[in-house]
């Protein structure tokens, strides 16, 4: 007498786990739902190309006037996959003898931490891969894209001349969604005008249930949203995009041994043990590419800016002074500087700065003329100052 083992039904057990992590893990992530999403990556990194340097067009005097040319230019920006992956090891006794699917209701749990960490590391760099980019509150913040409360009432800070909203828009970026904390509800609420009647209504809701300036505005419940590093995240979500790896792989595991990370000792044998083990693994990647615009030549703003805490994260100054390598070192002036994603260019002294959380960071030094020069910084506790030395090209 034979029967259908686990071995045999195994490929039906997968097919059913990876359509739920495909089709559930999105719906537990607000950057999944806003931002763009690219097709599947076939390989650990994709290429986007972005217009780095735009044309421009010249009036021609007089009927034998000069036209002058320009070029165009393009960049690379990279989406790398970094994976996420769990292991829930279950003894076969206690799914025996459950009365509910065991099963059926941890996938849901892997489904809300999978959006959970994605929003974490992508808006605040919590548990960052070392393969990604800088998250978006840290690109903000060198775009000088921070609003600090102080005494401006929640409008003000938001909706007003100077607000969150204003930040984004004045490089020509539209507001495509917003994102908060659940504490923020009771805030924008709590708003009155001067007749002391509540304005968070109509004028401030759209569509959805709740919205600013008729971009809906979330309120992510999967625990990811740092309330501590911002209160309210504003941006041009279409500008963010991800790609999900097509490996992503569900096993049901009955062999094997599960090792501690940290000490590679053997915690479970799950067939010495009569354990069945759930593993997911998850790859995805996304980037910030931040085209050059009209608004924006140079590529230094952000399409994003978020609202201060009433006690701000603490931040270092790092200040970088660039010179050439002449027998008199001399200023440079222009010079392009990209670190943690964003962009900035040395004034007049050939002095840029960044204010950066604790880490470690590379910075790109570039100007045409010189040699390109690549540096590695570490951000502790004390601010950072750095000389550069740029090559003249022969």
């Amino acid at each position: 007498m034979t029967m259908i083992s686990r071995q045999d039904a195994e490929a039906l057990i997968q097919a059913q786990v990876q359509k739920s992590i495909l089709q559930d893990s999105p719906k537990n992530s607000v950057v999944f739902q806003l931002a763009k999403k690219l097709p599947n990556m076939t390989s650990n990194t994709t290429r986007m190309k972005v217009l780095d340097l735009l044309p421009t067009a010249y009036w021609v005097n007089g009927d034998t006037g000069m036209k002058k040319t320009s070029k165009q230019a393009w960049d690379n920006v990279y989406l790398t996959a970094a994976e996420l992956a769990v292991i829930v090891p279950i003894p076969d006794a206690v799914m025996n003898d459950a009365e509910i699917d065991i099963m059926g209701e941890v996938l849901p749990r892997i489904n809300e931490s999978i959006g959970q960490c994605v929003d974490s590391a992508i808006l605040f760099g919590v548990n960052k891969p070392i393969e990604w980019e800088s998250d978006v509150i840290t690109r903000a913040r060198q775009a000088n894209n921070n609003v600090a409360p102080g005494s401006k009432d929640m409008y003000d800070l938001t909706l007003g001349e100077n607000g969150v909203f204003a930040k984004v828009e004045e490089f020509g970026y539209m507001i495509t969604g917003a994102i908060a904390s659940t504490s923020m509800k009771s805030k924008l609420r709590g708003l009155r005008d001067a007749n002391k009647q509540p304005i968070f209504k109509n004028d401030m809701q759209g569509t959805t249930n709740y919205a600013l300036d008729g971009a809906p505005l979330h309120f992510p419940q999967n625990g990811s949203f740092d309330k501590a590093i911002a209160q309210m995240i504003v941006g041009d979500f279409t500008n963010l995009v991800y790609a999900i790896r097509q490996d992503v792989t569900v096993k049901i595991l009955t062999e094997g041994v599960i090792q501690d990370p940290q000490t590679k000792e053997i915690v479970y044998n799950l067939a010495q043990q009569d354990m069945t083990a759930l593993r997911v693994v998850f790859r995805m990647g996304w980037a910030l590419p931040n085209p050059a615009t009209r608004l924006d030549g140079d590529r230094m703003s952000c399409p994003f800016a978020y609202l201060e805490p009433g006690t701000p994260v603490t931040t270092q100054k790092v200040t970088f002074t660039v010179k050439d390598n002449a027998d008199t070192a001399a200023e440079i002036q222009g010079v392009k500087v990209t670190l943690a994603g964003a962009v900035k260019k040395t004034n007049a002294s050939g002095v840029v700065e960044f204010n950066l959380r604790k880490g470690n960071y590379t910075a790109k030094f570039v100007k045409e003329g010189y040699t390109q020069v690549t540096s590695e910084i570490a951000v502790d506790a004390t601010a950072v100052t750095k000389d550069i030395v740029l090559n003249i090209k022969n």
